[in-house]
């Protein structure tokens, strides 16, 4: 039975070729879109699951509730891990990570910039479950100035020999390859190429501290723990470590140190919750978002909706061909549940067809799909066994799903009707199930749209919003550590040049996460009871910082141009201004004080200015005095020809004999980077706003090719009485383009307030303005509009006679 099944299905498809490729047409490009975006989310919830304690282990992360302020750290102080699993028995391990920053490493003559190179302590490969190539994971890290390599490290430097035991240079240390592991995981919060024992600066003769940040400390705990016992007892560990520093840093009071039980509070994440859950700006490495997980999500589900929607339209469009074909088995004893069975095997077998359609879409769309997402997901991945398993599942059910419907309604067909050529269906439910899925299908395309336009609309709010500083024609030269002592030679030599503007060195850059912190309160407030101590940035800069990037001065005054002269001198800005509870007050000449009891006179106030991205507020800075020569050369220049004075500054370097190749940027480029996620969001709305536009249209398509079959006599009679074709082809569209004004008006609230939710995570956000529904509605009705008339202009143009020489 099966097999006749099986054989009248395909005997059906190969007689409806062009309603059976468009049914296949659309399903495969559902599913192709349901699969990759299932790819997507599989890997964005599995991180950090491949550690084989992944449940046990948990991070320790900070909560610093201020007078005025709070901020969340994912690290804490060096000491902070040791100290919790000396203090509770359910701790079982812990271990640290550190970034070392970018280093220049050299072996032999081959000398690169590594950005990513870390500080673990001797027992982290073990506590993550990374085996080592070479090496013995249990000692590679013991001994101060080691290093354990990736393969890719070691091929870049060694080439095909092996690196174990040579030395190589790590900025000013001479370190020895004790280990080389693959790489790490893909799934991970954190990467990097190289690993260095931790002792190698670290030594457990340094002060162990509690109150400051910068360790990422991981806990393995026992399988019993509780974790919410845990975090109440770390209470008494800030009692004991954490008042005493405050006190002596600050030069408070103990009274007012032991407010910092309840305002410093260690905490725990489980880790596999950090890189969706944990958004903080100081993590290791950038962590995805779980609010893209539900978007993302819904987007696959409906996609996958509409593929099924189309799929029913477009077979009961076609259901008037087989009308006589399912009145004649009636007649010859088929069964009601016979048919339904027939027509569920044609369902799933056009399915079946589809999924083999979407495969092949797949491995085409898959390097554009792991450019735009970020990923490097692998054709291979989608033949694995469970990805095989759920493949299988999906054709199934999306094929029952999609062909209940027709089953049903082709199966209810009445014996008499059809057969004396009446194979038309009352109007009724089914009617209104046919519209309500086309209502559904375009509501869902006008919410992708109106997405999509207000993602990039915010994308090009933050990237031209009015930073606070002049980030065009600023041309960011890195490692000026390279000139040795002649930077500010080399500095001074670019001043020479008419073509540039102004020129400093600073660590500083803005957009960049690399700032210092502190905490801070004014002394002169402090002493008339008023006390805010509050958390904040330090930048490091020349006098010709602020004339460079073009940072307006509020009040007071710049540093003077030699350092030692305001060595004791910052600048603040508003925020910090704000917060430090200055009121009414003039801020200049007041006295800070920062942790270690340091004292600092504010001699300017700067208008506050985005140093970091424009999705968060602006936090605290003060800048302070320094001649250092190391870091990047911000050097402002004029518009005409950037390419030739690029060039020409590239000569100077190499002139000076710089130990690194000339390596620069501008820092517009560098500020657009840091909405690179925005900026994948807004492609992948987009692209899934066109395909859903496809599928929604394809549904249209079959309606309104069932809608005009079920009125073929009456158009036939409006023509034969003198109606245009004009006439008849407005008539006919009317039905449909209400359809589309009904989907747009619902999905304008619903995803009003969808983007209201998502533009709530950026400090600086858009007002969604009326005219972006308005044109996502229009954009929708012209290409319903166009998809319609194909098949209006055709029934309008037809010849009366053909459908009423019936009659």
């Amino acid at each position: 039975m099966i097999k006749n099944f099986i054989v009248t299905a395909w005997r059906s498809l190969q007689r409806n070729k062009i309603f059976s490729f468009i049914n296949v047409f659309g399903l495969a490009v559902g599913l192709a879109c349901c699969m990759l975006i299932s790819s997507y989310l599989y890997k964005e919830l599995t991180y950090d699951t491949y550690a084989v304690n992944s449940k046990q282990i948990y991070r320790v992360e900070l909560h610093s509730n201020g007078n005025n302020t709070t901020a969340d750290f994912p690290s804490v102080d060096v000491a902070v891990g040791q100290g919790i699993k000396s203090a509770f028995p359910s701790v079982l391990a812990t271990t640290r990570l550190t970034g070392r920053g970018a280093v220049f490493v050299k072996y032999q003559e081959k000398v690169f910039k590594e950005e990513k190179i870390a500080l673990i302590d001797s027992n982290f490969f073990r506590f993550f479950s990374i085996p080592l190539l070479e090496g013995d994971a249990r000692t590679a890290l013991a001994e101060p100035k080691t290093i354990v390599i990736t393969k890719n490290f070691e091929k870049k430097y060694f080439g095909g020999a092996s690196s174990l035991g040579k030395m190589i240079t790590v900025g000013n240390d001479l370190v020895k390859v004790t280990g080389v592991i693959d790489k790490i995981p893909d799934n991970s919060h954190f990467h990097a190429d190289a690993f260095m024992s931790m002792i190698t600066f670290v030594s457990p003769s340094v002060k162990q501290t509690w109150s400051n940040v910068g360790y990422f400390t991981y806990l393995l705990l026992d399988k019993n723990a509780d974790t919410k016992k845990l975090e109440a007892g770390f209470r008494q560990l800030v009692a004991k470590f954490v008042v005493p520093e405050t006190q002596h840093d600050m030069g408070v009071s103990l009274a007012e140190a032991q407010k910092s039980v309840n305002s410093f509070i260690f905490f725990l994440r489980p880790l596999t919750d950090i890189h969706l859950h944990a958004a903080t700006k100081y993590e290791f490495e950038s962590n995805g978002d779980i609010h893209y997980i539900y978007i993302f999500g819904a987007l696959a589900i409906f996609i996958l909706l509409l593929a099924c929607i189309n799929f029913t339209n477009l077979s009961t469009a076609s259901s008037s061909k087989r009308a006589k074909e399912i009145g004649i088995r009636k007649v010859l004893g088929s069964e009601k549940n016979r048919l339904i069975s027939q027509f569920l095997v044609e369902s799933v077998l056009l399915t079946s067809l589809a999924m083999l359609f979407a495969l092949g879409f797949v491995y085409l769309l898959l390097p554009y799909f792991n450019n735009v997402s970020g990923k490097q997901i692998s054709i291979g991945f989608f033949f694995s066994y469970s990805a095989i398993l759920l493949e299988v599942t999906l054709t199934l059910m999306v094929g029952l799903l999609a062909g209940i419907y027709p089953a049903f309604f082709l199966s209810s067909f009445q014996i008499i009707a059809v057969l004396k050529g009446n194979n038309t269906i009352k109007p009724g439910s089914k009617g209104s199930l046919r519209s309500s899925l086309i209502v559904f299908q375009f509501a869902i395309s006008t919410a992708l749209i109106i997405c999509t336009l207000v993602v990039y609309q915010q994308l090009h709010f933050m990237q031209n919003k009015k930073l606070g500083y002049d980030k065009n024609q600023v041309l960011v030269i890195n490692d000026a550590s390279a000139l040795d002592n002649n930077t500010e030679a080399f500095k001074q030599q670019l001043l020479n040049d008419n073509r540039v503007v102004n020129a400093t060195v600073s660590n500083n850059v803005p957009g960049d996460n690399n700032a210092g912190g502190t905490e801070i309160y004014v002394k002169d407030l402090a002493d008339k009871g008023t006390r805010n101590e509050i958390q904040t940035h330090i930048y490091w800069i020349q006098n010709s910082y602020i004339p460079t990037l073009g940072i307006q001065l509020a009040k007071g005054r710049n540093f003077y141009p030699s350092g030692p002269a305001d060595s004791a001198s910052v600048i603040i800005n508003e925020a910090a201004v704000r917060d430090l509870g200055f009121g009414n007050i003039d801020p200049i000449g007041k006295t800070i004080v920062r942790s270690g009891q340091h004292h600092y006179n504010i001699v300017g106030v700067v208008k506050d200015f985005n140093y970091t991205s424009a999705k968060q507020k602006i936090a605290p800075l003060m800048m302070m005095a320094s001649n250092n020569s190391r870091g990047s050369i911000i050097v402002k220049i004029k518009a005409n020809n950037v390419h030739q004075l690029v060039n020409d500054i590239k000569n100077q370097w190499s002139a000076f004999n710089a130990s690194t190749p000339f390596s620069y940027s501008f820092l517009d480029e560098r500020f657009a980077s840091l909405y690179s996620q925005e900026e994948r969001t807004g492609q992948i709305f987009t692209s899934f706003s066109f395909v859903a536009i496809i599928i929604a249209c394809l549904g249209l398509f079959g309606l309104a090719a069932f809608m005009i079959r079920q009125r073929v006599k009456e158009i036939g009679i409006r023509k034969v009485l003198g109606a245009s074709s004009t006439s008849i082809t407005a008539l006919l569209s009317k039905e449909f383009l209400k359809l589309i004004v009904i989907a747009s008006l619902i999905s304008f609230p619903l995803t009003w307030y969808a983007m209201h939710q998502w533009l709530q995570d950026f400090a600086y956000r858009i007002t969604i303005q009326w005219w972006v529904f308005l044109l996502a509605a229009g954009i929708a009705l012209l290409v319903a509009t166009i998809t319609i008339s194909f098949q209006s202009i055709k029934a309008a143009l037809a010849n009366p006679v053909k459908s009423l020489r019936s009659e």
